[in-house]
């Protein structure tokens, strides 16, 4: 049995400005998907996924005969018709991959909600990239697409600055990212799954970010990583939404949702969905709470 894993992702900084070659702070998280393999003789992949609560939430079987197949063309269904995609992809970036007369039994199982949106894909994505030996930016760019952070995120165990000068080669740095008033910091889910893909059109409609706008990002993200005090780290989150609210014709979280919060929120990754970064002097838990969202992760028990 081969067995792999990939660790999630947050963005905190250069959300949808990455795709233009701004450096963004990433975090992998200790949330992950593993997946094992097994091989056997009945020329089928057997797939079989398990959620956080080790429910099966998904499964199919696919034909290996000159190529991967459904098993039954009836049963078809839009994750196995993504699946089905990836697989194929594969193929393309190495044609050797599942060439010889076994089958595989195939497991995975994710430790975190799949509707967090903390890498569901791309630890998916990362996790087949490694036992097809393949590389996993150019199977993201045959499938989902992407700035291909939540790759970079997956492979690392520290967080990261990411910037993308190349498509399959992007610029990866591990840095040393937890701050001093890191109890200070939490993860809020909004209870609703955002589409990046959708953030991105919308983003990428607005035609190429401005040259000094780049730089003003870059120079944001490295004073984030470096800040001292909370009251610093708050005043450059608002430099960030600031600006991001600009790019994207778009109302900060704070202003749109939670105008009365003594702390700051910053919003991650693709807006209006998934998680956001909240800090506070005290537990928001309750405050969040009474504002209808129940998700509430402290920074020690989200970052790796």
């Amino acid at each position: 049995m081969k067995t792999f894993r990939s660790n999630g992702k947050l963005l905190l900084t250069a959300e949808y400005a990455v795709l233009d070659g701004a450096i963004a702070l990433a975090v992998p998280t200790k949330y992950g998907q593993s997946l094992e393999i097994t091989e056997n003789n009945t020329n089928n992949i057997i797939w079989k996924s398990f959620n956080e609560l080790n429910e099966v939430w998904y499964e199919d079987s696919f034909v290996l005969n000159k190529g991967i197949e459904y098993y039954n063309e009836d049963a078809k269904n839009p994750i196995s018709d993504r699946l089905l995609q990836i697989l194929k992809a594969v193929q393309k970036l190495n044609p050797v991959f599942v060439k010889n007369n076994l089958g595989y039994n195939i497991t995975t199982k994710q430790d975190f909600n799949r509707l967090w949106g903390l890498g569901t894909s791309s630890t998916l994505i990362n996790n087949i990239a490694n036992w097809a030996n393949v590389n996993a930016y150019k199977l993201l760019e045959l499938t989902f697409g992407g700035s291909g952070y939540d790759i970079a995120c997956a492979q690392n165990n520290s967080p990261i600055t990411y910037q993308l000068n190349s498509k399959f080669d992007p610029k990866v740095e591990s840095v040393h990212f937890r701050p001093s008033f890191s109890d200070n910091l939490y993860f809020v889910y909004l209870e609703q799954k955002q589409d990046s893909r959708d953030g991105i059109a919308k983003y990428k409609s607005k035609g190429e970010l401005n040259y000094s706008v780049l730089n003003e990002i870059n120079l944001i993200t490295e004073k984030i990583i470096d800040a001292v005090t909370i009251e610093e780290f708050n005043q450059l989150l608002n430099l960030h939404e600031g600006i991001i609210s600009k790019l994207i014709d778009a109302e900060p979280i704070k202003t749109r949702l939670f105008s009365d919060y003594n702390g700051n929120v910053k919003s991650l990754g693709a807006w209006g969905g998934d998680f956001i970064l909240a800090t506070s002097l005290t537990d928001p838990t309750k405050y969040f709470n009474s504002k209808g969202f129940g998700t509430i992760i402290p920074y020690s028990k989200m970052v790796k």
